[in-house]
């Protein structure tokens, strides 16, 4: 195993100054870049109309992102919709529900908080089967809530209101990274975007969740690191165990 001195996380840079991500750096003298691999662009006001989508003709909005609550009330304002006081809120987790207070006054609407997954909301929305819902969201998202709605029976419209696009990552076409760290399967399609004959070498990957994993090898590519694991929950854990054995530090 080559030692790791240097690592590249397709994120924005934290603004935590705790963040872990700052710590490894510290404790490994490591040198930790940030970049943003992929971009949100909201859809245009003509390109929502096109999906005729009547956004008041529902009772209940599903949000599985802070992304998706910025997007819809940017609609909505635009188009100079008011979103009704009664509008029930299905949110993935509760730094979503809590986001919410951005655009509206939360201890007055009805919120349905899932702990963290599609499937936590999923159980929540088996309790709720008569609500019209209203799933807004970007033209690259997981199947588990769709499916669910429509294996179901459920009443609900899908509108893609913003749309994930590869970040312009020409400036590093020179630069090299002991470990590359993807989130999510649009992390590798941008990489692969930018640079159509990236060759791994000794580049490390390291990816967190299944989704992304799969895009990896699918993307021909060698896994190294994968997150979570039962002893590494984080990202940052799972890169920390590889790094004690790549640097042989015990």
């Amino acid at each position: 195993m080559r030692p790791v001195k240097s690592i590249l996380v397709s994120q924005p840079k934290p603004k935590d100054e705790n963040s872990p991500y700052f710590k490894l750096a510290d404790k490994y003298d490591l040198k930790v870049d940030f970049r943003k691999f992929i971009q949100v662009d909201p859809v245009s006001i003509k390109e929502f109309r096109k999906q005729k989508i009547d956004i008041l003709n529902h009772s209940a909005i599903i949000f599985t992102s802070r992304n998706a609550v910025d997007h819809l009330f940017n609609i909505c304002e635009e188009m100079k919709i008011e979103i009704p006081a009664d509008m029930k809120y299905f949110c993935i987790s509760e730094q979503t529900a809590n986001y919410l207070q951005k655009y509206i006054v939360i201890r007055k609407r009805k919120i349905f908080t899932g702990h963290r997954t599609a499937g936590d909301l999923i159980e929540i929305l088996k309790k709720h089967k008569n609500e019209k819902y209203l799933f807004p969201c970007s033209d690259i998202r997981k199947n588990d809530i769709p499916d669910f709605l429509s294996g179901n029976g459920y009443q609900y419209s899908e509108a893609i209101i913003y749309r994930t696009v590869a970040s312009d990552l020409s400036d590093l076409e020179n630069v090299y990274y002991d470990i590359l760290a993807f989130f999510s399967p649009s992390g590798i399609n941008s990489l692969y975007a930018n640079f159509p004959d990236f060759k791994q070498n000794d580049t490390r990957i390291a990816a967190f969740g299944p989704t992304t994993a799969r895009a990896v090898r699918d993307a021909g590519l060698v896994l190294d690191i994968e997150a979570p694991l039962p002893n590494a929950p984080s990202m940052t854990g799972a890169i920390e165990l590889y790094i004690k054995k790549a640097n042989n530090i015990k």
